[in-house]
């Protein structure tokens, strides 16, 4: 029954970690900081950077290890794999503990990346995500430029066409999620023309 973890993917990666974080270390709703997004990063505003880090590794854990353990204890595969693999984003950023309002599913991607290829995927976005934020203005822009470098490598190492299936939910996923972001016109930050 390998559908049945499209679902589990889902309830997974719709735990609102960083929200019950704030709550229960910081006593207040992180919601309540930066861009009000239940994510890591208004952790981190909210509670300094060792606080965030721990959400921001809960909300890619959500997704890596049910995943890891639906490929590799149960022989979960094919395109029930990629669904499963964008499930857990989705539930993220459209969280029903959270009344269908979630997090922008940036740590959720990398989760899902880590539970498809351990570290492989992760690492690499990860620097395409640092270069792209060094040289963007907008965050949402960064992501997709980030997200792009993923693809890059996918095609580069020749990856299946499942790969190229979930990173294309992925990226259709985070361009909802920043489309307030995207509405701006990116621009090089102001330090590159120093």
């Amino acid at each position: 029954m390998d559908i049945l973890w499209i679902p589990i993917l889902f309830l997974a990666g719709s735990l609102p970690f960083s929200v019950w974080l704030g709550r229960w270390a910081l006593r207040t709703d992180i919601r309540q900081y930066g861009d009000g997004n239940p994510g890591g990063t208004n952790v981190l505003r909210a509670g300094g950077w060792k606080l965030g880090l721990a959400a921001m590794l809960l909300d890619g854990f959500k997704a890596a290890i049910p995943l890891w353990l639906g490929i590799y204890g149960f022989g979960l595969s094919g395109w029930t794999l990629a669904a499963a693999a964008v499930a857990a984003p989705l539930g993220h950023a459209f969280s029903p503990f959270l009344k269908g309002k979630g997090g922008k599913a940036v740590a959720a991607v990398f989760g899902a990346w880590g539970g498809l290829t351990i570290g492989e995927v992760p690492i690499m976005l990860g620097l395409f995500l640092a270069l792209a934020y060094w040289l963007v203005d907008v965050d949402g822009w960064a992501v997709l430029l980030a997200m792009l470098g993923v693809l890059a490598h996918l095609l580069l190492r020749e990856a299946s066409p499942l790969f190229t299936a979930v990173w294309l939910g992925h990226v259709l996923l985070l361009a909802y999620t920043h489309r307030q972001d995207l509405r701006r016109r990116p621009r090089l930050k102001a330090r590159l023309w120093r």
